[in-house]
């Protein structure tokens, strides 16, 4: 529900909507990359002209909103941005209140090493650890589900050290991706998809055979 998000930020990060408002947070998994952006990239090639990953994934949410011809389907993405330049919804806290992912912030750990250093906080899937990534938000204003009850994140880093070792490694090194190895994980990336990730975007259309 809308309300869980909106009760713990500030109001100015608060969406519009009552309450009750049903709400979806959607994740991509691993297969992602060869089950949607490749066979995405291979049919619609020649009108790729921005990040293809944001394309493919605003295609299949577009597909998602024909699905519901009666309702009115708002879609919000990880990437946009508000005019004050403040993203238009917190991905990792509405993962966090979805049940979806536990997010883990400074505040989880109780001895904190770091003093005046920032710190920023990671969300880690019980089944993924952090192989995964938010990917937008689909809302119902015209849903309500006052009824609906809240599910908690799986706290699968759930030890003082690990919680240290994870933030340690999200944002000191977060380059070489240990942090999402965290936890035991039951799919990764591919080497292939690892490397498309790793390439400074401007060179991501080369990788998959795309001129800019």
């Amino acid at each position: 529900k809308v309300g869980w998000y909106n009760a713990i930020l500030q109001p100015g990060f608060h969406l519009p909507y009552p309450d009750d408002t049903l709400a979806f947070v959607v994740l991509s998994t691993p297969s992602m990359f060869d089950k949607a952006l490749k066979p995405f990239v291979n049919k619609e090639r020649l009108k790729i002209i921005r990040d293809p990953v944001d394309q493919c994934v605003s295609h299949h949410l577009s597909r998602v909103k024909e699905k519901f011809p009666d309702q009115k389907v708002d879609v919000i993405f990880d990437y946009e941005i508000l005019p004050s330049r403040k993203p238009k919804f917190l991905a990792q806290t509405a993962a966090h209140v979805a049940g979806a992912a536990y997010y883990y912030q400074r505040k989880d750990v109780k001895l904190d090493p770091w003093e005046k250093k920032k710190i920023y906080g990671v969300c880690i899937h019980p089944k993924y650890g952090g192989w995964f990534a938010i990917r937008g938000l689909l809302l119902f204003p015209d849903i309500q589900v006052p009824f609906l009850e809240q599910s908690a994140p799986v706290d699968c880093v759930s030890t003082e050290e690990k919680r240290i070792e994870l933030l340690e490694l999200f944002n000191f090194h977060w380059q070489d991706g240990r942090y999402r190895d965290i936890i035991e994980v039951k799919e990764r990336y591919s080497e292939e998809q690892k490397a498309y990730f790793a390439t400074p975007p401007a060179e991501r259309f080369r990788l998959l055979g795309l001129t800019q």
